[in-house]
């Protein structure tokens, strides 16, 4: 998938404020790069020694690959930087690492090949399960992503009980790396050592869908180490059941601590422009201290009021600690030891990313926030920090920004029943908003979005079809579809152009080019074909879901005068298989070109790899899947 950060630079314009608390000057800053989250502690895999002593099951590597034909089977290269398990007659070890941790926020990659299975413990006891899931339409416990169940012998005929299903099988094909992230919050106990808090997952991602959220074990999984609880012991990887590749691991090891606040003073303005008045020029309407801060602090019907914050922050560490401000429309200002930090004079959204890094020493440390709600009909401000050793939590109260949860809007879900569905709508792709897009549901369960403005395939995933939420509620203002399954993402520019020579760069925009689009109508299975002319180029262009796996099949016909090049995909990095298959990103999607005799070849352009076909001048046919 690509990656674009311009969505998220950030350009501050400075702007003169004095206030009575301060009689500092608050200065906008510039950020040329997004500071999302304090970094990770990462294993290097040049070696075990992030381990401790194990069997001969487990090597570092330089990549690995899956052959699909073929069950447990993983191939290797030399060098460094994929921690693999090989498991064989007497090398069936687990691998343990030599940390130990309590709370814990855990990330990795991870292959599976054909039929495989492993998993991951956290405290060596409460399992992840790895597992080769693909095409599993109820997924269980046991399945990729799943909360392994506890067992008791003594329930005969009940020995397996508690396991979690994953909320949807966001498992990929066998062969490709597949993301797991994981914020696991161990048990608590008091001073005597008895238990007084379980064990949870609060949070488990699998290729970005969230697949378990505030899921509480009472005890250890089936395979953990131990029966007995403990407050910290290591993470443990299973080596005895079938091969697997990892990479990528790195994490964050969290205190039972958090930033508070206190000997807070609220005052309240009536609403004034410019968006920072001098507070000195203003009398408040109102003075209280307060134990908390929230945007419904604001008074009256729809009101348009100024709030500015001042207390302490009482830090339980020294060190840099990370604050996010988020506003739903409006300004704000965010002052620590008098001053600014973060700085917003404007109609920022929930979308705006406004952070900063600051290093603070323990103890007790003054602050303002200022939040200026000037549009009657929006409200919502949230503060967050994250610090070290202490995990991202909210300084608001919860009531003052109620922010998406992730999960699809299951009123607002476009049923499918037994023909496909096309919706009309915005797409976002990239962090941009598409206008001229068409989502096409299947009853199979594997759907695509298609930007008819670009003539391009957007993105592709399975599950639930479409959140319309955002399309549907109240005014639907935003007009965006969401899929409402885990996608995939392709690469979105224009799929045809004319290149002079293979080395000139590949065309990010239609305008550039010589297009028109011509519509689509739909054939008699109820799928849309799509068309276009590029120059004298005429395309047609079916997608059509595969009935046998997880997958889309392209069939494009494309009519020209001269010689074209089909841009098939992109990706930091792009590579032919043994058996003819491409791989993208060596985690994102498989290309296969089955018997296709079009010539295809990869190039590099900058940090990009793109897979393109020549398409020989008069009537030409290109049909190739697209697997994840």
């Amino acid at each position: 998938m690509k990656n674009l950060t311009p969505y998220y630079f950030m350009l501050f314009f400075f702007i003169l404020f004095s206030c009575s608390e301060s009689k500092k000057e608050i200065k906008m800053t510039a950020v040329e790069k997004p500071i999302v989250v304090l970094p990770f502690q990462e294993m290097t895999l040049n070696d075990l020694s992030d381990f401790k002593v194990t069997a001969a099951n487990w090597r570092i590597t330089g990549g690995a690959s899956v052959d699909r034909s073929r069950t447990k089977t993983l191939a290797t290269t030399e060098g460094t930087g994929v921690l693999v398990n090989i498991p064989d007659k007497g090398k069936r070890g687990n691998l343990v690492t030599s940390f130990k941790h309590g709370d814990i926020e855990f990330e990795c990659d991870v292959m599976m090949p054909v039929g495989s299975n492993s998993g991951i413990y956290f405290q060596s006891r409460y399992e992840i399960q790895l597992f080769d899931s693909w095409g599993v339409e109820n997924p269980q416990h046991s399945d990729m992503g799943g909360i392994y169940q506890r067992w008791d012998e003594t329930k005969e005929g009940k020995e397996g009980f508690e396991g979690f299903a994953p909320k949807v099988n966001a498992a990929k094909a066998p062969g490709l790396w597949q993301h797991l992230k994981v914020i696991f919050h161990a048990p608590r106990f008091d001073e005597s050592g008895n238990k007084i808090k379980n064990a949870r997952f609060e949070e488990v991602r699998l290729n970005g869908a969230l697949v378990h959220q505030n899921v509480e074990v009472s005890g250890p999984t089936r395979g953990g180490s131990d029966a007995k609880e403990i407050p910290l012991a290591p993470l443990l990887i299973q080596g005895d059941h079938g091969p697997v590749a990892l990479r990528n691991l790195k994490y964050k090891l969290y205190k039972v601590k958090k930033v508070q606040l206190a000997d807070v003073v609220l005052k309240e303005f009536e609403n004034a422009l410019p968006l920072y008045p001098n507070l000195d020029s203003l009398t408040p309407i109102r003075e209280v201290r307060t134990d908390s801060i929230s945007s419904l602090m604001a008074t009256g019907v729809r009101p348009q009021k100024l709030l500015s914050y001042v207390g302490k922050l009482k830090i339980p560490e020294s060190g840099d600690y990370i604050f996010d401000y988020k506003l739903n429309r409006g300004g704000g200002a965010l002052l620590i030891d008098k001053d600014t930090i973060i700085s917003m004079n404007g109609n920022y959204s929930l979308d705006s990313l406004r952070v900063a890094k600051v290093n603070l020493p323990k103890g007790e440390v003054p602050f303002q926030l200022i939040y200026n709600k000037h549009v009657p009909w929006q409200i919502g401000f949230g503060l967050y920090v994250e610090g070290p050793g202490i995990q991202k939590h909210s300084l608001h109260a919860s009531s003052s920004l109620n922010l998406p949860s992730g999960e699809v809007n299951p009123k607002f879900i476009i049923p499918l029943e037994n023909e496909p569905i096309a919706q009309r709508g915005f797409w976002m792709h990239d962090g941009k908003k598409r206008t001229h897009c068409i989502a096409v549901g299947n009853p199979e369960g594997t759907h695509y979005a298609y930007d008819l403005e670009s003539g391009a395939l957007l993105q592709a995933w399975n599950g639930d079809f479409m959140d319309a939420t955002k399309m549907w509620q109240g005014r639907g203002e935003k007009q965006l579809g969401v899929p409402a399954g885990f996608i995939v993402s392709m690469h979105g520019d224009p799929e045809l152009a004319d290149l002079k020579d293979e080395k000139v760069s590949w065309p990010n925009k239609v305008s550039d080019l010589d297009y028109k689009q011509l519509g689509y109508e739909f054939d008699s299975d109820g799928l849309p074909i799509f068309s276009y002319q590029m120059g004298s180029s005429k395309v047609f262009n079916k997608i059509i879901p595969s009935k046998e796996n997880r997958g889309l099949n392209r069939e494009i016909i494309i009519n020209g005068a001269k010689d074209m090049w089909f841009k098939v995909a992109d990706g930091s990095k792009i590579e032919q298989l043994p058996d003819g298959t491409y791989i993208v990103n060596n985690e994102s999607y498989f290309i296969d070109f089955k018997d296709d005799m079009l010539e295809s070849m990869v190039r590099n352009s900058g940090s990009t790899d793109e897979l393109l076909v020549k398409i020989p001048a008069g009537e030409q046919e290109l049909n190739y899947s697209i697997i994840w």
